[in-house]
């Protein structure tokens, strides 16, 4: 993906996290439990710190592109899908099992940084 394709779903995605947490705060508030507000709101939380993740894989890769800050944006992209997607799934149905995906989601984000910062060393 170019740079600028990063750095667009980046700030696409960090405007989709406004969006959620504005309905979070007005549309979901009284109609979930105290418990399942926070986990949405975590959802958003994650989203936000990958969202703006992407746009610095997009500004990294841009100046110093390489397969490492390339993986690093896909890393953050399904863990975004996989971690604050399956918080979302699980705030708004209650069904717990979607829980179970929600670290698979964390184990990439840690790949992503991992891979972000490997990248930058061999550079």
């Amino acid at each position: 993906m170019s740079p600028e394709a990063w750095v667009r779903l980046g700030a696409a995605l960090m405007g989709l996290d406004v969006a959620l947490g504005a309905f979070a705060a007005h549309g979901l508030k009284g109609r979930l439990s105290a418990e399942m507000l926070q986990v949405f709101e975590t959802g958003a939380r994650y989203q936000a710190y990958h969202a703006l993740a992407l746009v610095a894989v997009g500004l990294i890769a841009a100046r110093w592109p390489s397969r490492g800050v390339e993986n690093a944006g896909w890393c953050f992209l399904a863990g975004v899908v996989l971690f604050s997607g399956s918080l979302y799934a699980l705030a708004l149905t209650g069904a717990r099992r979607l829980g179970l995906v929600t670290p698979v989601g964390g184990l990439l984000f840690l790949a992503g940084w991992a891979l972000l910062a490997f990248a930058r060393l061999r550079a």
